[in-house]
């Protein structure tokens, strides 16, 4: 049977991504789905592996021996960096699979044989043909409890908004902030008065690495909670509990973009930021289209 292996690496918002899209084309395809967490073993970022803990899914793992075979030499750690290389994909056969660029790549459906996909896949486009599959693969594994079970309890009751603040490594680390923008204080009061012109009565609970940052620079003239309880490996729990607010108001992060998705509510206003990289890529199909961009 052909197989379909994904190289996952990243934050477990970059992880849904790329797990998502492999899975679509797996089922496109009835093709079994593998993956390669091998990127992980010297990976000192985020949580390590996280879709296993978090979601209801057991995926099969594929280990460095066979990837071996399966890619021949271009499994070779400095092969796989020139392979990504534009100039050097009629080297890559018929089985790597390279993203050729940020934007939504159709040609992906395209692929019928064994297929090793490496890149981030960043586009609803990749896997709304099987939507129904990804929310089920992404239900979340363990109920909520305690504290967060409160506050999901007090989201049924009234219109809650999640509000979401990155800055962290995009303020640190200087190889990501040449990439990644920071969201400006205009950006999140803009998105505050267009859902407060929309929404009745909203509180805003939110979510942020750097409260004390938010507390002294973003003035809410509404209810507002700050969920800042969820830390190390329990990270995720951000997640689920904005994935339950009627509304969202997202950061330009992976992580708050799939909390605004998995909220499956028609009525849901998203609204997304303009500025999401500092390098020039275009991230037209990001976005899904009912979103906002402010």
């Amino acid at each position: 049977m052909p197989v379909v292996i994904n190289h996952i690496l990243g934050g477990i918002g970059n992880q849904m991504f790329q797990y998502a899209a492999g899975r679509a084309l797996s089922i496109r395809n009835k093709q079994q789905y593998v993956l390669d967490l091998n990127g992980f073993q010297n990976y000192s970022l985020h949580n390590g592996f996280e879709l296993e803990r978090v979601f209801a899914i057991t995926p099969l793992i594929v280990d460095a021996s066979t990837i071996k075979k399966f890619l021949g030499w271009r499994a070779l750690p400095l092969a796989g960096k020139l392979l990504r290389r534009p100039q050097f994909a009629w080297l890559r056969g018929s089985k790597l699979v390279v993203e050729p660029s940020f934007r939504f790549w159709a040609d992906l459906f395209n692929r019928r044989g064994d297929s090793y996909l490496s890149g981030y896949w960043q586009s609803e486009f990749y896997f709304k043909s099987v939507e129904n599959a990804i929310r089920e693969d992404f239900t979340f594994k363990i109920p909520l409890d305690g504290k967060n079970a409160e506050l999901a309890l007090e989201f049924l009751n009234i219109q809650a908004v999640s509000l979401h603040v990155r800055r962290g490594d995009y303020i640190s680390d200087s190889k990501t902030g040449k990439i990644m923008h920071t969201c400006s204080l205009d950006y999140y009061q803009n998105a505050i008065n267009y859902i407060a012109q929309r929404v009745n009565s909203p509180t805003f609970y939110i979510f942020a690495d750097d409260t004390d940052w938010v507390k002294q620079n973003l003035h809410l003239d509404f209810p507002s909670v700050y969920v800042n309880h969820n830390k190390g490996d329990e990270s995720y729990r951000d997640m689920q509990l904005m994935s339950l607010c009627q509304h969202h108001i997202i950061a330009n992060s992976s992580f708050s973009w799939w909390a605004a998705w998995l909220n499956a509510k028609r009525q849901k206003i998203v609204i997304a930021p303009f500025n999401w990289f500092r390098n020039g890529i275009d991230d037209s199909d990001l976005i899904p289209a009912d979103w906002v961009r402010l």
